[in-house]
């Protein structure tokens, strides 16, 4: 058994092959000893390493196509390439491509001593610039929206479709306008009965959260029962009138009182009127309110807002010395000293005429003259002659409203209203 081991050291000083086949009497132990020498000579080049003639024989590293477990750097080494021969005659060409890399995440167990793949053998995807779209989300349903309350800057003092809040510069004017007018005072003039100084008649902003309070009245009949949001410390107008102004802008109402008072912790009036500043319904007929026409005190005012803003859209409440035991739309009272046809009527329009040049008045004067032309205003109290009736605020101007005193009756004219009604 040693010759033969003999023999194969002595073919690969030689450099011959013969001596590597074996014997198929050979233990197999001498089978193993062989093979491994023929591995060395087939390692330096000196023959091509022959099939295995035992069929139960197998490569030793069979992950590679020559069955030597190295993969051939084709033309990326020196050293050259072995001979091919009929066991290497599945290897490819050294331009041919290599075989593909396996599948990301597969481990390549079965050639684990495997040599790199040579840069440029195959081809390495290059990676994306755009980031990998992220799955589509649905989309996340959002909640109804809620009806937003509308904020308080959007109550006004009534709709747009009150006669208050009408343009009165196209009608008519009335047949007995001279005579009217002439009763009110032709002579007298325009007096603005609001200041920077405090006259006039103060309106209290409220809300729901404001305390409720009873009220007891002396025109208990022909008042609203209330309660009346009142503050503690409200503004009261000064006087005999004694008019308390309640705007809830929130819940769009107005609340007026005549003559009230505090006794204590008991508020008293003379009477008193509530009115839902979204609707355009009247009071009774016959019944009076804090004012004595029965209208509403609020939609008549100047106040420095508007005027601020350079526009009053609406007519402004207005008093006369007499008035006649009579009431005309919108007016629901009458407060008069007889019923002579010469003496105005509660409810009474009057404007200021167009031909009235305005321009030189301050910026004040002539937002309000403004207004008098258009919307012009309503008789709703007896008083001094062609007083108009505004809320007190430091920032009038009192010289360019004392300006107003310019105008007399002469410049006013009565409106036909006839047909004027709200809606």
């Amino acid at each position: 058994m040693r010759g033969y081991q003999g023999n194969e050291t002595i073919g690969a000083l030689t450099g011959t092959c013969a001596a590597a086949t074996l014997p198929p009497m050979q233990t197999a132990r001498w089978r193993f000893a062989s093979l491994a020498l023929a591995l060395v000579l087939l390692g330096t080049g000196a023959c091509a390493a022959p099939r295995p003639t035992d069929s139960g024989l197998t490569s030793a590293a069979s992950g590679s196509p020559d069955g030597s477990g190295l993969q051939t750097p084709g033309g990326s080494s020196g050293r050259s390439s072995p001979t091919p021969s009929s066991a290497s005659s599945s290897l490819p060409p050294a331009s041919s491509s290599l075989p593909s890399a396996p599948a990301p995440g597969t481990t390549p167990g079965s050639n684990p001593t495997a040599a790199p793949t040579p840069v440029g053998s195959v081809p390495v995807p290059k990676a994306s610039s755009a980031p990998t779209p992220a799955p589509s989300a649905p989309p996340t349903p959002q909640p109804t929206a809620v009806p937003t309350a509308a904020p308080a800057a959007s109550c006004s003092a009534f709709p747009s479709t009150n006669v208050w809040n009408r343009s009165v510069s196209s009608l008519p004017v009335r047949s007995d306008s001279a005579t009217l007018v002439a009763s009110i005072g032709l002579n007298a003039v325009l007096h603005p009965d609001f200041s920077a100084t405090g006259y006039g008649i103060p309106v209290n902003v409220v809300s729901p959260s404001t305390p409720l309070s009873p009220v007891a009245f002396q025109y208990a009949d022909e008042s609203d029962d209330g309660p009346y949001p009142i503050p503690a410390a409200p503004a009261v107008e000064g006087g005999s009138d004694r008019h308390l102004i309640l705007w809830d802008r929130t819940g769009c109402r107005l609340y007026e009182l005549y003559a009230a008072s505090r006794s204590g912790s008991s508020w008293h009036a003379g009477s008193g009127a509530i009115w839902d500043l979204r609707s355009n319904q009247l009071r009774p007929d016959g019944w009076t309110s804090a004012d004595a026409a029965g209208l509403p005190i609020l939609p008549g005012l100047v106040r420095y807002d508007e005027v601020a803003a350079g526009a009053i859209r609406h007519a402004i409440r207005f008093t006369a010395p007499q008035t006649r035991s009579a009431h005309i739309y919108p007016a629901r009272h009458d407060a008069g000293a007889g019923n002579a046809t010469s003496l105005p009527p509660m409810g009474l329009r009057v404007r200021l005429k167009a031909s009235v040049d305005i321009s030189q008045f301050g910026p004040q004067a002539r937002v309000v003259l403004a207004a008098l032309k258009t919307y012009g205003m309503i008789l709703a109290d007896n008083g001094s002659p062609w007083y108009i009736t505004g809320a007190p605020d430091p920032r009038w101007n009192d010289d360019q409203l004392h300006a107003l005193q310019q105008l007399t009756g002469a410049d006013f004219e009565v409106v036909d209203t006839s047909g004027l009604t709200n809606g």
